[in-house]
C-alpha cells in the first residue's frame, strides 16, 4: 500500500496548492450558494470533493475496473476514510470491506466497502438507510488520441466521492441522526450491477430494517442547477426530496423527474437490486455526456461546485430521512410493478 500512500499525498498536495474555484463560487444563476459556515452540510467542500475525485480517477488506477489491483487499491482508500472517521465497519471478518465471488470467475473476488453511522434513537437505531456509489469503472480501452486509461472521474468517481464526503458530514454532524447511516460502495456496477446484487443478498443487516437506498452516480457534470431524481414517481421519497431542497434555496438545485424514461436508467444501476428487494429508493444523476465510457472523462471536467451542492442536499435530505417519524412509502401500484412477489 506504499505506493498508493504516496499517490494519494502528491494528490492532495495538488489539489492545495492548485488555483482552484473556493466554495463560494456561484452558480449558474448567479446567485451564490451559501450554506452557513456553522451547518453541519458545509463540512462538505470542493477541495475535500476535489482531493478524492482526483485520487480516485487518476491515471495511476487504470479505469478501476473490475477484477484489478487498482479497484482494490480504491476501496483500500476508502476504507481508511472511513476508519479515519470512526465508522463501524460493516464488511468481512470485522473490516470494511465485503469481498464477493464474482459470477464469471468464482476463484476471483471483488470488493465492497461498508460503514456505518450508529443512530442515536434507542428505537430507530436498528433501522437503516444507504447512502450507495459504485467505485468501479471500465479500465483500459482503445486508446483515443494516444489515452487509453479510461479514468471515469464522473462516472463514478463523482458518487463515490460524494458518498466519503457524507460519512465525513454525518460522522462530524454535531448532532447525530436518529437511524443509522450505512455508506456504502460497490463494484461490478459496470460488469452488470454484481457488487450491489451480492450485497443486497448477503446484506449485514436485515433486509426489512432499511427503510431507503440513495444511490449517486455521475453528479459532477451536465446542467449546473438540476440534478435528476429517478424513481420520484414510486414512492413518497419523490415529494421529500422536492421538499428538502425548496427549504434550502440557498443551494440553486432542483430535482427534477427522469428525462429520458426511454433509456431505462433506473434498472441500470445499484439501487435497483435494493428497489426489487421492497426497499424504496432514489437515484441521483446527472446524465451522460459526450465522454461517457471514453478516455475523456478526466477529472478536470468535473464541476466541482455543482457537486458540492448535490452532495450538500443529499446530507440534508438523507437527515429528514434518517430522522423522520415513518419510514418513507411505496407507491402502492409501483411496489407491484418492482417488487412483485418477490
Amino acid at each position: 500500500m506504499q505506493g498508493l500512500e504516496f499517490r494519494v499525498l502528491i494528490v492532495a498536495l495538488a489539489c492545495l496548492t492548485a488555483a482552484c474555484s473556493r466554495d463560494g463560487a456561484r452558480s449558474a444563476n448567479g446567485a451564490e450558494a451559501s450554506t452557513p459556515p456553522d451547518d453541519d452540510a458545509a463540512i462538505i467542500t470542493q477541495d475535500m470533493l476535489r482531493q478524492h475525485i482526483s485520487v480516485i480517477a487518476d491515471d495511476s488506477m487504470r479505469g478501476r475496473a473490475t477484477p484489478s489491483r487498482e479497484l482494490d487499491e480504491t476501496a483500500a482508500y476508502i476504507a481508511a476514510h472511513f476508519e479515519r472517521l470512526g465508522l463501524r465497519p460493516l464488511g468481512s471478518d470485522g473490516s470494511f470491506i465485503q469481498h464477493y465471488p464474482l459470477p464469471t470467475e468464482r476463484t476471483s473476488r471483488a470488493p465492497n466497502v461498508v460503514g456505518l453511522v450508529e443512530g442515536s434513537d434507542p428505537a430507530l437505531r436498528r433501522e437503516y438507510l444507504i447512502l450507495s456509489a459504485h467505485m468501479d469503472h471500465v479500465g483500459v480501452g482503445a486508446p483515443v488520441n494516444g489515452d487509453s486509461i479510461y479514468n471515469g472521474a464522473d462516472d463514478n468517481a463523482s458518487g463515490t466521492a460524494a458518498v466519503m464526503a457524507l460519512a465525513e458530514a454525518f460522522a462530524r454532524a454535531k448532532e447525530r441522526p436518529r437511524r443509522s447511516i450505512i455508506f456504502l460502495t460497490v463494484s461490478g456496477e459496470e460488469r452488470g450491477l454484481w457488487g450491489s446484487a451480492y450485497f443486497a443478498s448477503h446484506p449485514p443487516v436485515p433486509v426489512d430494517s432499511i427503510v431507503a437506498a440513495l444511490n449517486i452516480d455521475m453528479v459532477g457534470r451536465n446542467w449546473r442547477d438540476t440534478i435528476v431524481a429517478i424513481g420520484k414517481e414510486h414512492s413518497d421519497l419523490g415529494a421529500s426530496v422536492e421538499r428538502v431542497a425548496a427549504a434550502h434555496s440557498e443551494l440553486h438545485l432542483h430535482p427534477i423527474d427522469d428525462p429520458w424514461p426511454n433509456e431505462q436508467f433506473y434498472f441500470r444501476s445499484d439501487h435497483y437490486n435494493f428497489a426489487r428487494r421492497g426497499v424504496p429508493v432514489l437515484f441521483f444523476f446527472s446524465g451522460t455526456h459526450a465522454d461517457y465510457h471514453g478516455p475523456d472523462d478526466e477529472v478536470n471536467k468535473i464541476d466541482f461546485e455543482k457537486e458540492m451542492r448535490v452532495a450538500r442536499l443529499l446530507y440534508y435530505f438523507g437527515m429528514e430521512v434518517a430522522n423522520g417519524g415513518q419510514r418513507p412509502a411505496w407507491n402502492p401500484e409501483s411496489r407491484r410493478r418492482i417488487v412483485g412477489q418477490q
